[in-house]
């Protein structure tokens, strides 16, 4: 038996006991008697689930470490780190977990905390664990949808499902058929927000944003959280979230997100998931129109603030913004340099345990989605748990998470206001010309992206708890876009040397059908893809496959089977690195029928400029999986490119710059061409087969949707 596989088999069916058969391969645990609950011992349980001495896991007995606060967590609660005492919970669990000297006391405690801990909590500092312990280095850790399919399915899925499975246990010569999961089933378009669920709701984006904060937890040691530049990623990646998110509004003739700075109006945007969550076997709560946001009281949960400490914390923050320093928990006046200061700034207002003052500055973005996700019940009065938003996994399903986002995006947006403007020679690269800049992808028009909807399957058995084995799946309907290519052509008057190309995407014209002046556009680039090359004397051309992006992880992971990870380069190990990144399918915006107008942009930036010293760095973490470093890093390493995050439209064009053509450089090109119009697209559901190889699926799509790149 491989160590990965039993420790993968802990996942399997959160809720269930652990002494019930575990994982396809039916792992069978031995707990010691003390792990289990009156009730269980003295009868030799795992005996009955027993298969001849096959795959039966004997724990070792050992010495627990004190656990009793993650103890105290009801089973049927429904966890989050964004309230304190979770936060406090999941970090002292996750500090047990590192502690263990060897494999087999990790897997020992792992599976006492299995058992006897909210499995929610035990889910998150698990993996959190796995992705962090030198034993466990290449391990994967499953997607969260093949455990919790609750956290991201139509509640009215699983009842189906249950009967398939029972069906085809009973009768094995019936296959169980794949459920549909309806494309509108939160809402419909009379609310003008439901236009862009589909973004909001998908399954990929949602798995990003849990998968990231694996990555990057509130609270653990110092080894787990202080990871180089972690302040300025958790600004970026947020940046970068709410700029796609704007993208997609526009495509669907709907305006920018509004920022949500003034904490006493009522919210006009409401949100009903639709979800249930099996572990607190209660229904996700609901928000209603023009909801306001109230003092939270629940003692409970320790969970106690006034909306004034929100308003007071926003207050300081953007004083420290507007005057260059914060004052540290000693009292000593910090500099908010251009190198650091927004490091420090994310630090305080993410207010992980690396804020430098959180008696200050307060715990602002945390504590925000606490108050929206309770203010259906802000005194604990209906017993009710959070809302969507108050979850890493379901957070960004709901519009007000945008709305938060684009208010904590502000107070960065006004310190890289403070900064002063890149200059020529910051921005250019002597000798780098970009000639001409090409996007091909089959069967469309030159500079052109195609997107469509496609389906895809979702295994839920090993999320579904106490039920028969058996492959059932949710049919998900899902964006996606047809491959393409980058064809840059660049003449280089120096010696061989080399760039970084960094790629960016941007609408053309604002919500009012107008141009963007330079100040508003860089807001809305999204950086869909940056790499270091090589650049031969004279003339080169690079040519740049939309699968080798740095920013996405390969669609397989999201819409996979774990029983044929070989089947994926790099095997089992390589799911580790591709986990945290945004997904493949998700990568270029949905567009317009008619063809929605877009600008693409390319840079080559100096590498000696760019390039990161670093004696840790080691090219075999990436065999099999290049990692999809522009949102998360590189696992151990330092973010393997100096210039800021964002470069080069962080900052307000110098003086003279008013739309991009003033902003260019000879190292930077824009690339124009013609709208084309859209193929022949037909109707919904047209298209049933799942994965089908592109250049098959684009004569059958359900609706095709044309970008012409500007």
């Amino acid at each position: 038996m491989a160590l990965n596989e039993i420790l993968l088999a802990l996942f399997d069916r959160p809720n269930e006991p652990l002494f019930l058969p575990k994982g396809d391969e039916q792992f069978t645990f031995h707990m010691p008697e003390d792990y289990l609950a009156d009730r269980f011992k003295r009868v030799n349980i795992a005996d009955r689930f027993g298969t001849g001495g096959q795959n039966v896991v004997d724990l070792k007995q050992i010495t627990l470490p004190e656990l009793d606060l993650p103890l105290q967590l009801q089973r049927t609660a429904q966890f989050t780190p964004f309230i304190p005492l979770h936060r406090r919970m999941a970090g002292e669990l996750i500090e047990k977990f590192l502690g263990m000297r060897n494999t087999d006391d990790f897997l020992s405690c792992a599976a006492f905390c299995r058992q006897n801990m909210n499995p929610l909590l035990f889910n998150y500092a698990f993996s959190v664990a796995l992705l962090h312990r030198n034993d466990t280095r290449g391990f994967d850790v499953p997607p969260l949808h093949e455990f919790f399919p609750d956290k991201f399915i139509d509640r009215g899925i699983f009842n189906k499902a249950r009967m398939e499975v029972n069906i085809s246990s009973t009768v094995q010569e019936i296959v169980p058929e794949p459920i549909e999961v309806p494309l509108d089933y939160t809402a419909s378009d009379l609310d003008p927000e439901h236009r862009v669920a589909y973004f909001r709701e998908d399954v990929g984006i949602n798995l990003h944003h849990w998968h990231w904060h694996l990555v990057f937890p509130f609270l653990g040691p110092r080894r787990v959280v202080a990871k180089d530049r972690r302040g300025e990623i958790f600004y970026f990646m947020h940046q970068q979230i709410i700029a796609r998110y704007n993208f997609e509004r526009l495509c669907n003739k709907l305006a920018r997100v509004k920022k949500l700075i003034d904490l006493r109006s009522p919210i006009a945007e409401a949100y009903f998931p639709k979800l249930d969550s099996l572990t607190a076997s209660r229904v996700w709560a609901a928000r209603s129109p023009n909801s306001t946001l109230q003092d939270i009281n629940r003692e409970a949960e320790q969970l106690v603030f006034d909306i004034q400490d929100l308003e007071r914390w926003r207050d300081r923050l953007y004083e420290a913004v507007s005057t260059g320093r914060v004052i540290d928990s000693q009292g000593q006046s910090i500099p908010l340099t251009e190198e650091k200061g927004i490091d420090i700034l994310g630090d305080l207002i993410e207010a992980s345990s690396l804020s430098i003052n959180r008696n200050l500055y307060g715990t602002l973005h945390n504590l925000g989605h606490a108050a929206l996700s309770l203010v259906h019940d802000p005194e604990f009065k209906y017993l009710e748990n959070v809302s969507v938003v108050g979850d890493l996994a379901t957070a960004m399903r709901d519009p007000v998470f945008y709305r938060w986002h684009a208010f904590i995006d502000d107070i960065f947006l006004k310190y890289k206001q403070t900064l002063p403007p890149y200059t020529v020679q910051q921005l250019g690269f002597d000798g780098i010309r970009i000639n001409s800049v090409e996007v091909n992808s089959k069967s469309s028009p030159k500079n052109q992206f195609s997107t469509f909807w496609q389906q895809s399957d979702v295994n839920l058995t090993r999320g579904m708890d106490f039920a028969p084995r058996g492959d059932v799946a949710a049919r998900i309907t899902h964006l996606q876009h047809q491959p393409f290519e980058y064809r840059i052509k660049v003449t280089n008057t120096g010696q061989q040397r080399q760039g970084t190309v960094r790629i960016f995407l941007a609408p053309r014209f604002d919500e009012r059908g107008l141009p963007y002046l330079f100040n508003d556009e860089r807001k809305m680039m999204i950086e869909v893809d940056r790499f270091v090359h090589n650049f031969k004397e004279q003339s080169d051309t690079v040519t740049r496959k939309s699968k080798s992006s740095t920013l996405i992880i390969p669609f397989e992971r999201t819409f996979r089977d774990l029983r044929n990870t070989g089947s994926v380069p790099g095997g089992i190990d390589a799911f580790n690195f591709c986990g945290c990144g945004w997904p493949e399918h998700m990568m270029i915006p949905k567009g317009t029928p008619e063809g929605f107008p877009a600008t693409l942009f390319v840079m080559v930036s100096d590498y000696q400029f760019d390039k990161v010293d670093d004696p840790t760095a080691t090219k075999s973490l990436t065999a099999g999986c290049e990692p999809a470093m522009i949102y998360c890093g590189i696992r151990d390493q330092k973010y393997p490119d100096a210039r800021p995050m964002g470069f080069p439209f962080d900052r307000l064009g110098r003086a003279g710059v008013n739309n991009m053509r003033d902003f260019l450089t000879p190292n930077m090109l824009t690339q124009e061409s013609a709208s084309s119009s859209p193929m022949s697209s037909c109707r919904l559901g047209a298209y049933r087969e799942v994965d089908r190889v592109l250049s098959t699926c684009c004569r059958r799509i359900y609706w095709n949707i044309v970008y012409y790149v500007a």
